[in-house]
C-alpha cells in the first residue's frame, strides 16, 4: 500500500511516500481503507523525536492516528462491526496510509450527514476536550477562560462547555475574534495585558482555565484564578510542573462518547473546523503548516 514514511527524526522533509506492506488484523482488530486522515500537533512532535519518552517510535514509522473511513476485513472475534461499514477513530497503526488497524472497539459509526474531512478532524478534537472540561468539572454558570480556542480541541471546547451552560472567554488571534463569536465564545487577544482584558469581561473573575496553546500564558491564568493553580489545566504547556498546573496528556479513549460526538457534528450541534485539505502526498507541507502554529482548525491528508 502507499503511505508516507520518516526513517530517521528530523524536520518535513524527512517525510516521504513509499509503499509497505498492506496491514492484516489480528484478533478484536478491523482495518480500515482511509478516506481521510487528520494531522495533529503531536505528529510533527514524534517525528522530531521530541516524544521519545513518552511514546517511543521504532523507525521506519508511519505517521498519524486519527482517520475515517471503510472497514474492508475483520479480525477474529469482531462481532459489532462488519465490513462496509463507514468508521471514524484511533488507529493502532500509522494513518498517513492508504489502510489502517484500528482496535474495534475504539472505532465509531460515521453519520451519513458527516464528511469524510469533518469525521477524521473530530476524533482526538472531541474526545480532548471532553476530558478537559471534565477534569475541570465545567458545569452551569461556570466562567472559562479558553487558551487557543480557534484552534481544533479549542473550537470543541468551545462548543461543548457552551452546551453544559458555561459561559467562555476565549484568547485567539483578532482575525479569529469573528469565527469564535460564531461558536459560541467572547473573544478576548492573548499576549501583554491579557489579565486587564480579561477582567474587563469577567470582572467577578475566571471559574476554570484551560490551556489549548501552551504559549506561555500559565502564570496569567494563575493571576485571574487569584493566585491558586485550581482548576488550571493544560494540555500544550511543557512548563506546567514548574507552574504547579496540572498537565492532560492522553486519558480514557470512549467509543460511545465519539459515537455521540458524530452524531452531534453531524446535527450541526458541534464543529470541528477543517483549514485544509491536502493530498496524502503532501503531507510533509501539512506538517510544515501545524509546525508553524496559527491553523484554525484542523489539517485532513485524502489517500
Amino acid at each position: 500500500m502507499e503511505a508516507i514514511v520518516f526513517e530517521e527524526f528530523g524536520g518535513p522533509e524527512v517525510l516521504h511516500p513509499a509503499r509497505v506492506e498492506d496491514p492484516h488484523p489480528g484478533p478484536g482488530q478491523v482495518r480500515v481503507k482511509v478516506r481521510a486522515a487528520a494531522v495533529n500537533p503531536m505528529d510533527y512532535k514524534i517525528r522530531r523525536g521530541w516524544m521519545e519518552d513518552v511514546f517511543p517510535t521504532s523507525l521506519p514509522a508511519v505517521p498519524g492516528v486519527e482517520f475515517a473511513g471503510v472497514v474492508d476485513v475483520t479480525g477474529a472475534g469482531v462481532t459489532d462491526v462488519a465490513v462496509g461499514d463507514e468508521v471514524l477513530g484511533w488507529s493502532a497503526t500509522g494513518s498517513y496510509a492508504e489502510y489502517v488497524l484500528a482496535d474495534a472497539t475504539l472505532v465509531a459509526p460515521k453519520p451519513e450527514g458527516l464528511s469524510w474531512p469533518d469525521a477524521a478532524a473530530l476524533t482526538i478534537a472531541s474526545n480532548t476536550a471532553q476530558r478537559v472540561l471534565d477534569e475541570l468539572a465545567v458545569g452551569e454558570g461556570d466562567t472559562l477562560l479558553l487558551h487557543g480556542a480557534a484552534g481544533a480541541v479549542g473550537s470543541a471546547a468551545v462548543q461543548l462547555a457552551a452546551a453544559r451552560g458555561a459561559t467562555v472567554i476565549g484568547t485567539a488571534s483578532p482575525g479569529n475574534h469573528d469565527y469564535l463569536r460564531v461558536i459560541g465564545a467572547t473573544p478576548v487577544a492573548y499576549g501583554k495585558g491579557l489579565v486587564g482584558r480579561v477582567r474587563e469581561l469577567a470582572p467577578q473573575g475566571v471559574d476554570a482555565v484551560f490551556d489549548a496553546a501552551g504559549r506561555g500564558a500559565l502564570p496569567d491564568s494563575i493571576e485571574l484564578r487569584g493566585g491558586t493553580t485550581d482548576r488550571i489545566v493544560t494540555i500544550a504547556d511543557p512548563d506546567a510542573a514548574k507552574h504547579g498546573v496540572a498537565f492532560s496528556g492522553g486519558g480514557a479513549r470512549s467509543r460511545e462518547k465519539l459515537a455521540e460526538h458524530a452524531r452531534l457534528a453531524a446535527d450541526g450541534g458541534l464543529r470541528v473546523p477543517v483549514a485544509e485539505t491536502l493530498p496524502l502526498t503532501e503531507a510533509a507541507r501539512a506538517q510544515e503548516l501545524s509546525e508553524a502554529g496559527h491553523v484554525r482548525g484542523k489539517l485532513v491528508l485524502l489517500p
